[in-house]
């Protein structure tokens, strides 16, 4: 890679005179096929076994697929095409719906009525006098011969397979219409840089050069990360899955997903969630993102985690930690006790300083007469709408969901239905937008647990609320995936097509393939180890929740005392603070946004090490080795390399796991 300076453009912007182009044919539906028929029961199967998502392998292995595919046949796939097949299948493998299951399900939207179904029959639902009330719009009653038989295709399943459906497509026009909107804001008009989309798009360019047997410095780089991935994820997950089929019995050389100290260092350091993450991937990230933010983030959790936590529990403040936990259980009532507040008010100081932003950067392109190159109009070719029409777009969705929800849940106080639909979503979204382009990482920019304890507070009394759809979410994923089209030159119209196309196929593989799994065996049962551990103790959280709306409910005291008025004010003053003093010593905005991701409640020190010996490795090793700039462009193309490494282990071990059960009762 060392001699290949002359072929690497440093600049990841598109070349303004370059056109965009079409990535949506008859490939992508090939592809999507593909993807939906084959690679779907898989996924299915290995959430069921292991809890594991292979969201972040299977588009890599997608795409490499068809480029192997494609020589064979002498065809070359250009870069547009390539992104589409691997956005195929990441929104295959997304998880689509949230506000219809309790517990984490990959393989489409059917997963949630699998948990639903499982639910209505729990030991935890029937004990505290739930199942006999959830509405039949959610599941089928358990004495129904749909649930009796394990069968989706059975007229009982009509009404919530076809509200399923109807909230599936609300989402999807919502989604795709206020992230398209929030691009043109954070993209075109902040100009903010988006640090890790080049992950995906410089992949995608390595993978078109070997498409056209023009093999560079990009394809060696992305062949190189995807050694280290697939020799890693032989050790991190061959071995566990290996021993499993031939031993029957789990054999990890490392733990998964992280070496848990917690415990062993509650007596030096209370209250601390201590640890080691065992994957690679934040190692990779830490090269990726910019040095400032991985500054900011590792000083975030040192302050406030690492040196603050024991001073609160000492405080009495974290009063429901005490020694002996585990990384989870810290990490949640440290969470209740004091840091949910803390990261909600410094959520409110991104927000902020994002509006302004916006306004600040509007204000100068009109003085300086920009508009006919900048955001506000957009480049010719990569076929935008109107951000009106977005805008508008995206406030019918919300419409439509605030009637179903009200519909479905009557009692459920409207106005809490319409700020969450028109104030909330699009005002967290772009929160997290922002921190996406200026991190890389959404961080700090959700809130844990609002759903819940809005519920708890409203004074609903009722259960239908916890199943209805609620205008409840955050896009910023979306906004990421534009900016992706943008670098790699597609033109918007392929995505929007291709994720038409994926909605149809993912709904009927996803029925088809739940059926026949659910046929199998009983979910949850011993045939899914996974499942069988874990349910009950999602089915348990889910219980409290809902009982707290039931008459006599005994967990609304839990959110109510998370959410602190005082803390959340502490902590909106402390984050502006830190920001006026980041913009008065000149320093880069980014460490300010990296302390906020430090300080929330979803970073851990786990997280935090690994991505700062990550970062010092590229600046101060491979930096020097390779020149500052050259290995800016090397860093995202070895980290799509490593995930694709590991996805393609992992595609193997999961071929292997599906064929020893299948064969397995055959030997008897």
């Amino acid at each position: 890679m060392a001699n290949q300076n002359s072929e690497i453009k440093f600049d990841l912007r598109p070349a303004l005179d370059e056109e965009y182009l079409d990535g949506f044919n008859i490939r992508t539906l090939w592809g999507a096929l593909f993807v939906g028929f084959v690679m779907l029961p898989g996924a299915i199967y290995l959430g069921l076994m292991t809890g594991q998502n292979i969201a972040t392998a299977a588009p890599w292995v997608t795409a490499i697929l068809f480029i192997e595919l494609a020589k064979r046949s002498f065809v070359t796939l250009s870069r547009q095409e390539i992104l589409i097949l691997y956005m195929v299948a990441s929104s295959v493998f997304a998880i689509e719906i949230a506000f219809a299951s309790g517990a984490p399900l990959f393989g489409g939207p059917i997963g949630a009525k699998v948990w639903d179904q499982y639910y209505v029959q729990s030991p935890q639902a029937e004990g505290l006098g739930i199942a006999q009330h959830i509405p039949r719009w959610v599941v089928p009653a358990k004495t129904s011969e749909a649930i009796t038989n394990r069968s989706f295709f059975h007229h009982d399943w009509l009404l919530p397979l076809g509200i399923l459906l109807l909230s599936l497509m609300l989402l999807r026009i919502n989604r795709l219409s206020l992230g398209y909107a929030l691009f043109r804001v954070t993209s075109d008009i902040e100009r903010l840089p988006f640090p890790m989309a080049p992950v995906t798009s410089e992949g995608v360019f390595a993978l078109a050069e070997t498409s056209a047997k023009k093999e560079s410095w990009r394809w060696r780089a992305f062949s190189i990360g995807s050694m280290i991935g697939a020799l890693y994820g032989l050790v991190y997950i061959g071995v566990p899955t290996l021993s499993n089929i031939l031993l029957n019995r789990t054999i990890m050389l490392l733990p998964i997903p992280w070496i848990d100290l917690t415990s062993k260092t509650s007596s030096i350091l209370p209250a601390v969630a201590t640890g080691i993450w065992t994957d690679l991937t934040y190692l990779f990230t830490g090269m990726v993102l910019p040095f400032s933010v991985v500054l900011g983030t590792f000083t975030g959790v040192i302050v406030g985690k690492v040196i603050g936590n024991p001073i609160l529990y000492s405080q009495g403040i974290l009063h429901s930690w005490h020694p002996g936990m585990a990384t989870v259980p810290t990490v949640l009532s440290n969470l209740l006790d004091f840091w949910l507040s803390i990261s909600i008010g410094l959520a409110v100081v991104v927000g902020v300083v994002g509006i302004f932003s916006v306004i600040k950067a509007m204000v100068r392109l009109r003085s300086k007469k920009e508009n006919a190159v900048s955001g506000l109009k957009p480049p010719p070719g990569r076929t935008d709408i109107p951000i009106t029409a977005a805008f508008g777009i995206w406030a019918v969705s919300t419409l439509g969901f605030i009637i179903l929800c009200h519909y479905l849940a009557p009692r459920f106080p409207l106005w809490i239905l319409l700020v969450f639909g028109f104030l909330w979503t699009p005002f967290t979204s772009y929160v997290s937008s922002r921190m996406i382009g200026l991190t890389g990482s959404a961080t700090g920019a959700s809130f844990p647990y609002l759903r819940e304890g809005v519920t708890i507070l409203s004074g609903y009394r009722g259960i239908n609320i916890w199943f209805a759809p609620m205008p409840l979410f955050d896009h910023s994923a979306v906004v990421q995936n534009f900016k992706i089209l943008e670098l790699t030159k597609t033109k918007f119209v392929s995505y929007i097509k291709m994720m038409v196309l994926v909605f149809f196929i993912m709904f009927i593989s996803s029925l088809l393939f739940w059926t026949l799994i659910w046929k199998l065996a009983p979910i949850p049962s011993p045939a899914y180890p996974f499942v069988e551990r874990m349910w009950p103790i999602y089915a348990t959280i889910q219980s409290l929740w809902i009982s707290s709306t039931q008459a006599g409910g005994s967990s609304a005291h839990w959110i109510a005392q998370a959410l602190n008025v005082k803390y959340i004010l502490a902590g909106f003053g402390a984050g502006s603070v830190l920001y006026a003093a980041v913009a008065l010593l000149g320093a880069p905005v980014g460490f300010f946004y990296g302390i906020v991701g430090g300080v929330s409640f979803s970073t851990w020190m786990h997280h935090a090490l690994p991505m700062l010996i990550g970062a010092l490795l590229g600046r101060y090793y491979f930096g020097k080795k390779f020149g500052q700039k050259r290995w800016k462009s090397y860093a995202p193309i070895l980290a799509a390399g490593y995930g694709c490494g590991m996805g393609l282990v992992a595609m193997v071990l999961i071929g292997f796991a599906l064929i020893a059960k299948a064969v397995s009762p055959l030997v008897f």
